[in-house]
């Protein structure tokens, strides 16, 4: 089903298709992070992966819940976009030598992740709201207020390893 078809004729519809895409793209998170945790080599974003990891697989708990409440099968449907930031991600990754400059690319790569889920979350809790799925909304935005601290944590992380990775 892409997108714009004939399936999705409503915005119940759209929210389902949206919750589905991003139930994708956070499964798909969760292969991802274990390689950018080995990848890693500041102590520090190690342990920020490995946290993010844990709390994405909440995140998978919280959105089955939210398909339960909607009396819908947790069903995923490919998401391009996740696809294609982590294709990046990991050709960035292969392509850099030093690993303090690496740290740097696997910090902008996990921005990118956390900006798409930031931008999905939004707009899934605004159609969930205008819907009347308000027990929904409010799991969504539990998972949105993690999405945004973690950015948080990668920008300051980001401050360090930044400077690290100039010297280098």
């Amino acid at each position: 089903m892409g997108l714009f078809t004939k399936d999705i004729a409503t915005l119940q519809d759209l929210f389902l298709h949206q919750l589905q895409d991003i139930y994708y793209a956070e499964n798909q998170i969760t292969k991802a992070l274990p390689k950018m945790i080995d990848k890693a080599t500041a102590p520090a974003l190690k342990k920020g992966f490995e946290t993010h990891l844990r709390e994405t697989e909440g995140q998978i708990a919280r959105l089955e819940r939210a398909f339960d409440q909607l009396g819908e099968k947790a069903k995923a449907v490919t998401c391009p976009a996740i696809d294609g930031i982590i294709k990046e991600a990991n050709e960035v990754a292969g392509e850099i030598a030093d690993k303090t400059v690496l740290d740097a690319a696997l910090i902008a790569s996990a921005q990118a992740v956390e900006h798409y889920e930031i931008t999905r979350y939004g707009t899934l809790i605004a159609w969930a709201e205008q819907l009347g799925h308000s027990e929904v909304a409010t799991l969504l935005a539990e998972t949105l207020e993690e999405e945004k601290a973690t950015d948080e944590k990668l920008t300051g992380l980001a401050t360090k390893v930044n400077a690290r990775a100039e010297a280098a």
